[in-house]
């Protein structure tokens, strides 16, 4: 049994808080790159130009990379040989996002209660999913996820004959929905299968993939690729001004569901999709 004190845990959310939103993940800076050199459309290329130099901005002079810093979406895989003293794991990770976003000088964006609306001033609570595997490591992964493209996302409760058909268009459909409002190119996570909820966690968890990487499940990594490329020719274009590069990736994840259903969860998140994970 290996013990971990919470305030390792404390220390590390708030580096990291700061970490991805003030620097782009390498992935991500990759498919920018390749962006600026395939993009054909006009406003689309001024558009791309745009970005890069507001990360490099963002990056020499400790500005956040976008004004709206999200909700502190986290996921944690806790190796079940691992015990944690000094305190409530909870605590200790939202303590790590007061700290991340009050010394960060984050926008504080987390309203206590949906209706009444009441800022709660540090960004806390953060959405926190938890997960026991094998092992006396603890891996956090961190997503800063911003509204405009959340706010785009859906849940299809598909009928099985819907079959890959009908996920495909149910993707296209949130896609074109979403139109220039999730701030493209965007990166499409998608789940498929569980049940109303673990398809959206997966859809949610599918964004922090490397995206550079394809599925292993070769019908999986197939229909990553078709869906990029005809989401790509729906002409939305950075910034939704035109142009052909509208998505930088699709990720999809799937867990077995039931003979009755076919879920399909569809996740957007903007241009800079942030995230980082770190390994205790």
């Amino acid at each position: 049994m290996r013990e971990i004190n919470v305030s390792e845990i404390t220390d590390n959310i708030k580096e990291m808080c700061i970490q991805a939103n003030h620097y782009l993940s390498d992935d991500m800076k990759n498919c920018l790159t390749n962006a600026i050199e395939t993009e054909d459309g006009e406003l689309g290329k001024k558009v791309l130009d745009s970005l890069s130099e507001n990360l490099k901005i963002a990056g020499e002079d400790m500005i956040p990379i976008c004004q709206d810093t999200g909700m502190a979406i986290i996921f944690i895989k806790i190796g079940q040989d691992v015990h944690f003293v000094g305190g409530s794991l909870e605590d200790a990770i939202n303590e790590g996002v007061r700290r991340g976003y009050v010394d960060g000088y984050l926008r504080k964006s987390v309203v206590k209660d949906p209706i009444l609306r009441e800022n709660t001033k540090d960004n806390t609570p953060a959405i926190i999913h938890y997960e026991v595997v094998q092992g006396d490591k603890v891996e956090i992964t961190l997503a800063p996820k911003g509204f405009g493209s959340e706010n785009m996302s859906r849940v299809f409760m598909l009928k099985p004959a819907d079959g890959i058909e009908g996920v495909k268009n149910a993707v296209l459909t949130a896609v074109k929905d979403a139109g220039p409002n999730a701030c493209p190119p965007m990166v499409v996570g998608v789940g498929i299968g569980g049940d109303f909820e673990k398809c959206a966690i997966m859809a949610k968890k599918a964004l922090t993939r490397n995206v550079n990487t394809h599925s292993d499940i070769e019908y999986v990594k197939d229909l990553e690729i078709e869906l990029l490329d005809k989401i790509n020719s729906l002409g939305i274009g950075p910034g939704g001004l035109g142009g052909k590069n509208t998505a930088f990736a699709v990720n999809i994840l799937t867990y077995p569901t039931h003979i009755a259903g076919l879920p399909v969860g569809v996740n957007i998140c903007c241009h800079v999709n942030r995230h980082v994970t770190r390994e205790i």
